[in-house]
């Protein structure tokens, strides 16, 4: 080449604009999220703030689904018989993590695989799937929605300031829960106390029939007041359970997430905040999917709890809360 034309092609090198940087390819993760009832299509209901916030930490966090991240959903649909089988098939599937809501299904989850990491909702401590919250070991960690199940003896002392004749109140719980027993003694050793008696009732499904069915049964008892159980299954149907509860007009406590509850209809609810548990959540599977081992992350126990009262489920039922209750309560929706 001559002189003349190498410098020429240097001119025209220089002309051209550089590409653009090419942006690194994100790696992409697939996780398995599974609830214990209702359609899975309620991991983006817009009225759940736990879900709402739970999405919006994740994309946050850089994890978009549909760009990096392929989200598998699945649901118990209430049957607790098919636990087992559903865990198999999630497990089966091989998802970088596994996201299960509610002790029973974390149970049945963990007890498929020892492997697969495992990001959830439960009772690990009191289930024995961890020797301790603060070094899970395992494959294991993520949240508890409680600090502990006296938070039932709460319920019950609460709902007695509300209705100070009460002597029998029933207690509306899943008879297959893998943590039914704790929620019982609980709430047992409360009642002793407060000098109530307790009305147990118990759903074998947490299907529309069998809320019909249990609140038969509550009806026939004619109890002074009611505590509805916690638990993703008996929330999946909070809109159908506060329905119930109005027409056989009982005065009613409910669990967390509390203002979930109350906007579905219900009288009272105290319990901790499911929002910022559930972007603790996210946090976690992200930590995880980034290459932090589970063992190495402590399970978040909830520090922040609220009481909110529904004054238009109160008038609805003809019911009056103490002036003291309602300055008690963190917000009262009128």
């Amino acid at each position: 080449m001559r002189r003349r034309d190498f410098s020429l092609g240097l001119l025209l090198a220089g002309a051209v604009p550089p590409a653009p940087p090419q942006e690194p390819t994100k790696q992409q993760h697939r996780i398995a999220i599974v609830i214990a009832s209702g359609p899975v299509a309620r991991l983006n209901d817009p009225t759940s703030h736990a879900w709402q916030a739970f999405w919006q930490e994740l994309r946050r966090l850089g994890d978009i689904e549909g760009k990096n991240l392929t989200v598998e959903r699945y649901s118990g649909e209430g049957r607790p018989e098919g636990y087992a089988d559903l865990a198999r098939e999630i497990v089966s599937r091989n998802p970088d993590v596994i996201v299960p809501i509610s002790p029973p299904i974390m149970q049945a989850v963990s007890a498929t695989t020892g492997t697969i990491p495992i990001v959830g909702s439960g009772a690990y401590t009191e289930l024995g799937q961890v020797p301790s919250l603060a070094r899970p070991a395992g494959n294991i960690t993520g949240i508890t929605v409680t600090a502990g199940y006296e938070i039932y003896g709460k319920y019950l002392q609460i709902l007695k300031e509300a209705v100070p004749s009460a002597i029998k109140v029933a207690f509306l719980d899943m008879d297959t829960g893998a943590d039914r027993q704790h929620r019982r003694e609980a709430l047992e050793k409360a009642s002793r106390v407060l000098e109530i008696s307790l009305i147990g009732v118990l759903l074998q499904q947490s299907t529309p029939s069998d809320y019909h069915r249990a609140f038969g049964e509550i009806a026939q008892a004619r109890p002074d007041a009611i505590i509805v159980s916690g638990g993703s299954e008996v929330y999946a149907y909070r809109q159908l359970i506060t329905e119930l509860v109005e027409k056989i007009r009982l005065p009613a406590m409910y669990p967390a997430p509390a203002r979930d509850w109350v906007e579905a209809g219900g009288l009272m609810a105290y319990g901790t905040d499911y929002a910022e548990l559930w972007r603790r959540l996210a946090d976690d599977v992200h930590q995880v999917l980034n290459g932090a081992k589970p063992a190495d992350i402590p399970i978040y126990q909830p520090t922040k709890y609220e009481f909110l009262i529904n004054l238009k489920a109160a008038k609805a039922i003809g019911f009056n809360i103490p002036p003291a209750l309602l300055a008690r309560a963190d917000e009262v929706i009128e």
